[in-house]
């Protein structure tokens, strides 16, 4: 039996079959980019301070019932106390004037008791100002947060077993639709705890979807078409709804607006079932060579190419680092609040570095060994993340930009990542393959949310963790069997005939 390719060799590589699904694939991913970061503007907290009920207060101690405190060597007013009500009532009732007759700092403080008041500056309101998770209830954004992450580890891995079980297509469209409905229904929760249950559930088909489409259009393109799709087309659709994504909140400043705006707008991804085609890999690893057949004589006609009378012959199926980088990838995607002092232009500046990083990542898949890459640019991000903490704070500018080279080259290294499981494995466990990695590469993802709140004890923290574990995936990378300028093995068989191949021409 003659592999894959050379069975297909005669619709070519860029014909009008492989550009619709080529296209149509990167479409169907888009959301995904923005789904996997809405919550940078969701969980956002907006400026706030203690409500003050109207009782009859002079405009003086009006304005001074909020304590002011010195944070990072600033004074600024109190987000979670105030001075008690009933006392400054009393004071305000005796015409007494606060900082003239009464010495501020010798009264008795209390919390929020009647909730609080937000600015609508930036935001007309978030999850954080309708479920009031703030002060003593802000570690339920970083436990929302871990949650999501949760949904999207479980969704990894089961997609990938349902994927290769039941078929790429199927669980593409399954994946979309759960994104689809939970987050519309997200914008009718009554309380933070509907909301999270609904978050989960959206997880659980956030990266599936990316998954399913990776692995779908990597096994039907062929030669440089599928190296273009698997690392910049794919990724770059991605980039593409992140980068939306900070438009769309700054035009809808309202949380239940804009998770609308990014859920009704995937009813027109519904159609394509009728025209992106399941994989013939798949079929053909299944032992349903009729349907992979007519999939190709389709795609023969659409390619206007004459199809051999036979096209698969004698077939017969056989049986058979991502932590850190995904945790380096989500830690600086959502650490954006320092970038810049508006947060949609910060989430945009973080989208926007993708862009160069996914076509560095095309560039370095097309031309270069996938293992020392991998290696060089985990390297990288790690010594970019190390000079951080040596910056003056006087260079705040200069911080930044190490932080976006970081970036820069973790999403070098995430699009890589993707294609190069992709091509390890076979036909028969590809899908579910790319799933167990990615649902390890999820630990990463939920562990990211906490680790960034670790700079509130030590500032640079964060980076010293995020870039030793760059160094010791550089290191685990090594042992990966290459993969650069060789055939998608179709069975188990023509997997570790490769490896012993890379081991043989390694020693």
């Amino acid at each position: 039996m003659s592999d894959y390719p050379d069975s297909v060799a005669f619709l070519g590589q860029w014909g009008r079959f492989q550009q619709v699904v080529f296209f149509l694939l990167c479409a169907s991913i888009v959301p995904n980019g923005f789904g996997a970061f809405n919550l940078v503007f969701l969980t956002d907290a907006p400026g706030h301070r203690c409500s003050v009920p109207d009782v009859g207060l002079t405009e003086d101690w009006r304005a001074a019932i909020i304590p002011v405190q010195v944070v990072n060597g600033n004074q600024q007013l109190s987000r979670c106390s105030r001075f008690r009500l009933d006392v400054v009532r009393n004071l305000s009732a005796q015409g007494l004037v606060p900082g003239r007759d009464v010495n501020l700092t010798d009264l008795e403080q209390e919390g929020c008791v009647d909730g609080w008041s937000y600015s609508r500056d930036v935001y007309q309101s978030t999850i954080v100002s309708e479920f009031d998770l703030v002060c003593s209830e802000q570690w339920k954004l970083t436990f929302i947060s871990t949650v999501f992450f949760v949904g999207v580890l479980l969704g990894s891995f089961f997609s990938g077993q349902l994927s290769d079980r039941f078929g790429r297509k199927p669980v593409l469209f399954l994946t979309m639709g759960v994104q689809m409905v939970f987050t519309f229904i997200q914008v009718f929760s009554t309380s933070w705890i509907m909301f999270t249950v609904l978050l989960f559930i959206n997880g659980l088909g956030q990266i599936s979807n990316f998954v399913a489409a990776l692995v779908l259009g990597t096994e039907i393109l062929t030669g440089h078409v599928r190296v273009l799709y698997s690392s910049m087309g794919a990724c770059l659709s991605f980039t593409l709804g992140y980068m939306m994504l900070p438009g769309c909140a700054y035009l809808l400043r309202d949380w239940t607006s804009l998770l609308l705006a990014l859920s009704l707008p995937c009813l027109a991804y519904l159609p394509l079932w009728w025209f992106i085609p399941e994989s013939p890999r798949w079929l053909l690893s299944q032992g349903r060579v009729e349907e992979a057949e007519s999939i190709v004589r389709k795609a023969a006609k659409w390619n206007k190419v004459q199809a051999p009378l036979v096209i698969f012959q004698d077939y017969t199926p056989l049986a058979s680092p991502r932590f850190a980088t995904c945790t380096g990838y989500y830690g600086l995607s959502f650490n954006t609040s320092q970038l810049h002092a508006d947060p949609y232009m910060s989430c945009f500046i973080s989208a926007a570095v993708e862009v160069p990083a996914y076509i560095s990542g095309w560039l370095v898949l097309r031309y270069f060994p996938r293992r020392r890459s991998i290696c060089c640019s985990l390297l990288l991000q790690a010594v970019s993340l190390f000079l951080i903490q040596l910056v003056p704070q006087t260079l705040p500018y200069l911080s930044i930009a190490l932080e976006m080279l970081a970036k820069y080259f973790v999403t070098i290294t995430f699009s890589m990542m993707f294609a190069y499981i992709a091509e390890l494995y076979p036909t028969l466990l590809r899908n579910t393959a790319v799933g167990v990695c990615s649902t390890v590469g999820r630990l990463g993802n939920c562990i990211a949310p906490f680790l960034i709140t670790l700079n509130t004890y030590v500032l640079h923290l964060p980076y010293i963790i995020i870039g030793t574990l760059g160094c010791v995936a550089a290191l685990a990378a090594l042992y990966i069997p290459e993969s650069f300028g060789q055939p998608l093995p179709e069975t188990i068989q023509q997997m570790h005939k490769r490896e012993r191949w890379a081991l043989y021409t390694e020693f």
